[in-house]
Parts: structure tokens; C-alpha cells; sequence
């Protein structure tokens, strides 16, 4: 039977103003995240909290998530890195240093805590898809080519698979091409469907078939799954299925607002799985499947 990742992405960087559900605190953060993983989760996604406020990079804040979640359950977690945003003025951003950016990814690798190494492999302006006269201008995400190939030798130097997160096509192509540059472990391509940005293709059919085409032309057999930014995949979920691919759901995912909690979400993915034919790999199962990759 056909085994499908479910990844559970808790909470994001909104913080609860714009996404009310969100765990954003150690305790919660763990709580959830074990929840999910005994739910069907093979897969847990977090950013870091240290009760309420403004999200954290200290990789010892991490390191106490992910600890607390798999000393209660084997389910991978991995964390997020800092964002390097910038708004056109003469930039003074510490993420501009790339040891000082991938630093917490670094001690976390080092203490193995970690399965993926994570890395955006591009930049994009952030536009709104709604503007208005009053709108301020969106920032550029940043990810030079330079701090690409860092995170992708960090991972090779670690031994851990990368995930992708592909907002463009253009991410996929130059992800693959520096993957087999540095020649890590089989990346995971995770396929970004965005609403409330104006980046990359929208949560339709013709998009994921796009981007499935593109993938086999360039990463063919590789896996790959479906993530969103304020949007709802859950209509693209069978033809996921279908065409070999895994899914992502959690509230840093779906539309902001969004009354059900972590938990519900994951609830919600495995009955449509199942629904379609196929069952929720455990990680055990996804760790197997990576292996074959290479």
C-alpha cells in the first residue's frame, strides 16, 4: 500500500495576532507536536517560542522542543532558520554572515538532534497578492547562492538529507543543480502553494502538475511533498497522492484565522489518506524510503 508522509507544521513565524491557534510556548509547542505525531504525523515542523512574544533562533530553545517532543515519541523534528529580509535600505542585518545565520542549525547538527538540514534555495520579493495605495512595500527574502552552498555543505558534513522549500521554479532547478554539486543525501523538495503572497504558483491543479513535470525533469524520483502559505491544499491533496507525492498541514500552513487546531488538521489528513487509497507512513517507513533514495 502506497505510504504517505503527513508533516505537521505547528506554528510559523505569524505568532497568534495573526494566527490565534499557534502553540508559542515550550510546553505547548512539545504538547501539540507529540499529539500530532501519535496522530499520524510522520513529520513535525516548529519555530521556536519561549513563552509567547516574538519568535526565537536559540538553538538551545530548539534544542528543548525537539528533545521533549522525541523523548516521548520517534518522530523527526526539525527546526527553521533565521530569515534574511530586506527592504531596500542599506542592509544591517547579522544574517547577512552566514556563519552567524546557519550558527544554531550548526550546534543543533552537532548534538543530533537533527534528520534534514533546511535551506530555501533562492530569493523573492514579498508581495501581497491584495495591494492597496496604503500597502507598505514587501521586503526580499534572501538566500545568496554563497549561503545555499554553506547549508548544503553543513549538511553533507552531517550527513543530513536537505529539505527544500520551493517557492519559484526557478528554487527547484537551482536546488537540484547545487545538490548534486555538493553532493548530499537525496533533498526533499517541499512544493510552496501561496494565497497571501504573490510568489510562485497558486494552490491549483495546473500549478502541481507543473511543478511535478519540472521536478521529473530535473530531480526525477525524488520526494517530494506540498506545503502552503496561508492556503488551503486540501483540494490538491488526491492528485498528490496520485502522482507520488507526501503532504504538509498544520497552522503555519493554512489560511490565517484558521478556528482548528494542530491537531484536528492532522486528524483531517490521515482520514483523507485513507480516504484515497494509501496509509500515513510512520518516520520509521519515511527514513527507509530516504535510505533508497541515497
Amino acid at each position: 500500500m502506497r505510504k504517505v508522509w503527513i508533516e505537521a507544521a505547528l506554528n510559523g513565524s505569524w505568532g497568534r495576532v495573526l494566527q490565534p491557534g499557534v502553540p508559542d510556548t515550550v510546553e505547548t509547542i512539545i504538547a501539540e507536536g507529540v499529539a500530532c505525531a501519535r496522530a499520524g504525523a510522520t513529520i513535525v515542523h516548529v519555530h521556536a517560542y519561549d513563552g509567547g512574544g516574538p519568535q526565537t533562533y536559540d538553538w538551545e530553545v530548539y534544542a528543548r522542543i525537539i528533545e521533549g517532543i522525541r523523548g516521548q515519541v520517534d518522530v523527526p523534528v526539525y527546526p527553521s532558520y533565521p530569515a534574511f529580509i530586506t527592504r531596500g535600505s542599506d542592509d544591517d542585518s547579522p544574517f547577512a554572515d552566514v556563519a552567524t545565520r546557519f550558527a544554531g542549525i550548526e550546534e543543533l547538527a552537532a548534538r543530533g538532534l537533527l534528520d534534514f538540514a533546511v535551506i530555501d534555495p533562492g530569493s523573492v520579493n514579498l508581495s501581497l497578492t491584495k495591494i492597496t495605495a496604503d500597502t507598505l512595500p514587501g521586503g526580499t527574502y534572501l538566500n545568496p547562492e554563497s549561503q545555499i552552498r554553506h547549508a548544503l555543505n553543513l549538511a553533507a558534513r552531517h550527513g543530513l538529507h536537505t529539505d527544500f522549500a520551493i517557492y519559484e521554479p526557478g528554487f527547484l532547478r537551482a536546488g537540484a543543480a547545487l545538490a548534486r554539486l555538493a553532493g548530499v543525501k537525496a533533498p526533499i523538495y517541499r512544493l510552496m502553494f501561496c494565497n497571501l503572497i504573490a510568489v510562485g504558483l497558486p494552490p491549483q491543479q495546473y500549478a502541481l502538475a507543473a511543478y511535478h513535470a519540472l521536478l521529473e525533469e530535473e530531480a526525477p524520483g525524488a520526494p517530494w511533498m506540498i506545503a502552503g502559505v496561508s492556503a488551503d491544499l486540501r483540494p490538491l491533496f488526491a492528485e498528490t497522492i496520485t502522482r507520488g507525492g507526501h503532504i504538509r498541514v498544520g497552522l503555519e500552513d493554512a489560511p490565517l484565522g484558521t478556528t482548528a487546531t494542530n491537531l484536528e488538521l492532522v486528524e483531517e489528513a490521515v482520514r483523507m489518506v485513507r480516504e484515497h487509497g494509501a496509509e500515513p507512513a510512520t518516520p520509521a517507513e519515511m527514513r527507509q524510503a530516504l535510505a533508497a533514495c541515497g
